[in-house]
């Protein structure tokens, strides 16, 4: 669902944190889950390590809107599938988030969510989606060589997607959803859009207010020459 990229972002900055640039981590220096590589590609292409830790709340967003978000189908998956989906691409990377999904419900895993790939996640229970691909997220990031080293945060973020999906599932379409406090610095999330208007409800019109009764009343006292 396109309106829970705000809250999906706030609960994915939560767990990326601010600035990083572990010699083992291959992902490199990054800012708020923002890669070098990725703030070259969207914002300034000659960025240094000193730009990206300046990166602009406006920035983060686009970034992570158009490489993980729009690349995983965001908007089209249902709700809690596409948190799990898009804190998974922005761990691992969008192709294998979109492999790892296609595995779970079925289909051809080309990493292009697309139609049929859609048809097949809503046909099953969402919080069983969830479940096996948080599952097979696991299963990765076990066998990673790197595992030793941040096994343990890995285990735990993965753990608290499952449970914020699974709690997305039930939430009603309509009902406003808060994120929760974000770390300093992090980007606020955008102010959601209003709902459509629905039908024009009818207003009845007060008794006092009927105006042939009061036409009556003034033709009465003219002709009998009185003040209404």
């Amino acid at each position: 669902m396109d309106g829970n990229f705000s809250l999906a972002l706030a609960l994915v900055l939560k767990s990326e944190g601010g600035w990083s640039d572990n010699p083992a981590d291959p992902g490199g220096a990054t800012m708020k889950g923002v890669t070098l590589a990725n703030f070259r590609r969207y914002v300034k292409a000659d960025a240094s390590k000193a730009d990206l830790r300046n990166i602009s709340n406006d920035q983060v967003a686009t970034v992570y809107r158009r490489f993980y978000w729009d690349a995983v189908v965001g908007a089209e998956l249902p709700a809690g599938v596409d948190y799990a989906v898009f804190d998974f691409a922005v761990n691992s990377g969008p192709g294998r988030a979109a492999k790892y999904l296609q595995g779970v419900a079925g289909v051809t895993q080309d990493g292009r969510i697309g139609p049929a790939t859609l048809a097949a996640v809503r046909a099953k229970p969402a919080s069983v989606i969830i479940d096996d691909l948080c599952d097979a997220r696991m299963g990765f990031l076990q066998r990673l060589p790197t595992w030793p080293t941040f096994g343990k945060g890995w285990s735990s973020r993965v753990a608290g997607v499952r449970k914020q999906a699974v709690l997305m599932t039930s939430l009603p379409a309509s009902a406003p959803v808060q994120p929760p406090p974000a770390p300093a610095g992090a980007a606020p999330a955008p102010k959601a859009q209003p709902s459509p208007p629905g039908p024009p409800v009818p207003v009845q019109a007060p008794a006092s207010a009927n105006w042939l009764v009061r036409l009556i009343n003034a033709i009465v006292a003219i002709i009998f020459r009185r003040k209404v």
